[in-house]
């Protein structure tokens, strides 16, 4: 059994926070920049897919090769940015944080490391982050930028050669960690849940479209109606600002407005003597509700079979 380490840096116009990793990689303009690899205890090697560079063909067939273990920090991530240009059963595939979890530890991949005391030539690059607003997100179009909506090698040449470094870098942590948590590996039934787990997220929940956007319309158009009714009873610009209508209800309730939390809202409408007030406080209710967060939640994460 040969062990093929990798780490991936990629692209997506879809904000993987709020989107999903599902809806992140069928985005249209989803794109994998970088590919750092390395077999065993070789060096790792990096093909620039953004500049050109093509996967070896050896690669392309350890990603399908049984006799090939694929091992990645966070691995459903490469497994499945991977299988959308390439064939890689997830059966083939070991996470190496899941193997830190299993044995104690945090989720990851700096945090193990110091955890695990690695010496800093074998830790993640602290100023990863920073590099992927630079090339993994799309800009903010400005006139310092050139009004560009996305930074490529050519714009930031020197970031670009850091960042294939720190591409580099983790498949070096995530390979030492491996090596550190070998004398524990993970069950065989760990690691066959793991995979069960990761089937079932793929495969997805059905969700009725047609009531998730019937859901959001309709709360659009009565948060709508409820804003106007708000405006024309304080005359405020902006009813929702804690600032705007804390002041206002100080005027009209004659009394000192601490707090617009909901418990401090639901005992201002029992007590207050003002019908205005009143009326204003139940809209802020019911504009703060949270109910229809979970239809925003949908329509952002829905991805297509």
């Amino acid at each position: 059994m040969r062990h093929l380490s990798i780490d991936l840096e990629t692209f997506s116009s879809v904000d993987i926070k709020k989107g999903g990793l599902y809806r992140y990689v069928q985005s249209v303009d989803f794109q994998i920049l970088l590919f750092a690899y390395a077999f065993e205890h070789e060096p790792v090697k990096i093909i620039d897919l953004l500049q050109g560079e093509q996967i070896p063909s050896e690669i392309i067939s350890a990603l399908q090769d049984p006799s090939v273990t694929k091992h990645a920090y966070n691995a459903p991530f490469e497994w499945y940015c991977l299988n959308k240009f390439y064939y890689s059963p997830l059966t083939q595939w070991h996470c190496a944080m899941l193997h830190g979890l299993y044995c104690g530890y945090t989720a990851g991949l700096a945090a193990t490391a110091i955890a695990l005391g690695l010496p800093e030539d074998k830790r993640k690059m602290g100023i990863g982050m920073a590099l992927i607003r630079t090339f993994c997100i799309p800009n903010k179009p400005t006139n310092k930028n050139g009004y560009r909506t996305r930074t490529l090698p050519h714009h930031e040449p020197e970031k670009w050669q850091l960042f294939k470094k720190y591409c580099i870098q983790d498949v070096v942590t995530e390979r030492e960690i491996e090596s550190r948590l070998s004398s524990f590996p993970v069950p065989d039934q760990e690691q066959k849940l793991w995979e069960l787990d990761q089937q079932i997220n793929s495969y997805g929940v059905a969700v009725d479209t047609n009531l998730i956007e019937g859901a959001l319309y309709t709360n659009e158009m009565i948060t709508s109606e409820l804003m106007q009714e708000a405006t024309q009873l304080s005359g405020l610009d902006n009813p929702k600002s804690v600032k705007q209508l804390s002041n206002w209800l100080n005027d009209e309730m004659d009394e000192e407005i601490t707090d617009l939390q909901k418990a401090t809202v639901a005992k201002m409408i029992k007590t207050t003597n003002s019908d205005t007030a009143r009326r204003m406080l139940e809209i802020r209710q019911e504009l703060s509700k949270t109910s229809v967060k979970k239809y925003t939640a949908m329509s952002l994460i829905l991805c297509h079979s």
